[in-house]
């Protein structure tokens, strides 16, 4: 279970805990450059973000035949990440308000104020529910920031890799990230079964809100219906291209078909109908052309060589003393001057023309 951007395991502490007390193995990592101080977020990237989350998930794969993987914010955002590249090994994945873009034109300007402005003052935690604390930093750190802007652009890019089993929870009321992440997520993954869960009386940390045990109750029924087999994994992508590649394929076959016998001639009625040209057929079996002088020593070197080689072998005489050798090579060279010599001039064997 990740928590959000500058936030610590604290922010999802009571989720976390209903999940352990419902009989599951929970794992709550603190994020690289999390828990400490904010200034430690300008000294770390997204990819140490996604390596706090693997190196987690490895751990309690070791102990857990099916692991789930849920994300809050952009905790949601390296659920997704981690579901792009390990989701064979993942059973489902549940997002909370997750972030993968901000079309907020404040934003643009992050990568560039990050150069020279270190952090801005953070807002209040974003909770309806009357006197929740919040767990995370009072500065945003800009550098920090600008890497969950690159994470964004990684997680949306690829969203169509993720086909296993979806929980998209989200409020209504929002006002950290907008709705529209939750909607953009579930028209473009590939997932065949999509859970989605609106919250109406929360705010952005539901965790720690009003709607916290429908939250709850939410996670372990998905949880549940999964491992019961009643929600599924969906075609991935590379199955899906290589389905329409099989029936594009079939259709072309069939498409040259007809069942239709009503016609009134057959392709063998056509083909009889066709005029005869006795001048643009070739019968099979030409007859041999006419042997010259060097056919006949050919043929010499064909008959010679192979008496020369029958009387070497089999009575032992070897009139030059080298062997059967002089007959093995006068009836190849009989053989190859004969078929050179026998070839129709019109075959152009060893023209080089191109085709």
């Amino acid at each position: 279970m990740l928590h959000g951007f500058t936030g610590s395991p604290a922010s999802i502490k009571p989720w976390a805990l209903a999940m352990h007390e419902r009989g599951l193995s929970v794992a709550v990592p603190r994020l690289a450059g999390h828990g400490t101080h904010w200034t430690d977020l300008n000294k770390v990237t997204w990819q140490d973000w996604y390596q706090s989350v693997e190196d987690e998930f490895l751990e309690l794969k070791k102990t857990c035949d099916q692991v789930f993987v849920a994300g809050f914010s952009v905790g949601g955002a390296l659920a997704l990440r981690l579901s792009q590249i390990r989701g064979s090994e993942i059973a489902g994945t549940i997002l909370l308000n997750a972030s993968i873009y901000d079309e907020r034109k404040r934003f643009k300007l992050v990568g560039l104020l990050s150069t020279f402005l270190p952090s801005i003052r953070g807002g209040a935690g974003d909770v309806a529910k009357p006197g929740a604390r919040k767990h995370g930093y009072e500065r945003i750190p800009l550098r920090g920031l600008n890497q969950v802007r690159k994470l964004w652009e990684v997680v949306e890019r690829d969203l169509y890799l993720v086909d296993l089993p979806l929980m998209v929870a989200y409020s209504l009321n929002d006002h950290v990230v907008h709705p529209v992440c939750s909607e953009t997520i579930i028209d473009n993954v590939y997932s065949a079964d999509i859970r989605e869960v609106v919250f109406e009386k929360s705010f952005h940390n539901v965790a720690l809100d009003h709607d916290a045990e429908l939250l709850n109750e939410e996670t372990m029924d998905f949880i549940l219906d999964v491992i019961s087999g009643e929600l599924s994994r969906g075609e991935s992508i590379y199955e899906s291209d290589e389905r329409e590649l099989i029936d594009a394929e079939f259709d072309s076959i069939v498409s040259g078909l007809s069942l239709d016998e009503s016609a009134p001639t057959t392709y063998l009625d056509e083909l009889d109908a066709r005029p005869y040209d006795p001048e643009g057929f070739i019968p099979p079996n030409p007859k041999l052309p006419i042997p010259d002088q060097i056919s006949r020593i050919a043929m010499l070197g064909i008959v010679g060589g192979g008496v020369y080689m029958l009387l070497e072998i089999f009575t032992g005489i070897d009139l030059l003393g080298i062997g059967p050798w002089p007959g093995v090579l006068g009836f190849i060279g009989g053989v190859s001057t004969y078929i050179w010599r026998s070839a129709r001039a019109e075959d152009d064997f060893g023209d080089g023309v191109e085709l």
